[in-house]
């Protein structure tokens, strides 16, 4: 993977393509959060229900929380300690911001920010905040390299990065949409941080 590479992913993102790219987990697919279009090209690759929620990715901390201006102090300061890592967070979204994502819960929206070390590195370049889902048949393995990706899906995708081998885990996917209030979370799927990790955090 390359700075062009990378450029090229941005590209097609804001072309309406959807991309195949590495995360600090698995493999996933990317697509502009707001076109219903693009949106829609990413869950047919998938075999993926229209219905099922997906996560906003963000390609660093700071863009994150600029562009969820309207978290609490609480959420904020937990965002800040969480990010970037292997963790999809739940955030509240009473202005139902990227509906897309959301399912059938729009003041609800998952959030992530991937670790980007060494080969991955490069990612930070991008600027916007792309809608996320593992690069698998909707209930199928999460690929950790770019050949286990299915070739139907290899063969759809606009834009594809190698990054290498990944770990293979997924995110753990944590809700805070009760957090600001009363500082209760749940664990709703641990995946590549582990449960007491994450309430030491928290």
């Amino acid at each position: 993977m390359t700075i062009d590479d990378v450029q090229a992913f941005e590209r097609a993102i804001a072309a309406g393509g959807v991309c195949l790219f590495p995360a600090d987990t698995v493999y996933g697919l990317a697509a502009d959060p707001d076109s219903e279009a693009a949106v829609e090209s990413l869950y047919e690759l998938k075999g993926r229900p229209a219905d099922r929620p997906a996560a906003v990715m963000f390609f660093a901390p700071d863009r994150a929380l600029a562009g969820l201006s309207w978290l609490g102090p609480r959420t904020r300061a937990a965002l800040e300690r969480m990010f970037p890592g292997a963790v999809t967070l739940l955030v509240p979204n009473p202005d139902r911001r990227f509906p897309l994502a959301c399912g059938h819960e729009p003041e609800r929206l998952g959030v992530r920010v991937p670790a980007l070390e060494g080969p991955l590195e490069l990612l930070a370049a991008v600027t916007r905040a792309v809608l996320q889902s593992s690069a698998n048949p909707s209930g199928g393995a999460d690929p950790r390299r770019l050949e286990d990706v299915d070739e139907r899906i290899r063969a759809g995708v606009d834009v594809e990065l190698d990054g290498r081998e990944l770990p293979g885990t997924p995110s753990t996917v944590v809700d805070l949409t009760a957090y600001e209030v009363s500082g209760e979370f749940e664990v709703l799927r641990e995946g590549a941080v582990p449960g007491d990790a994450v309430a030491a955090e928290l």
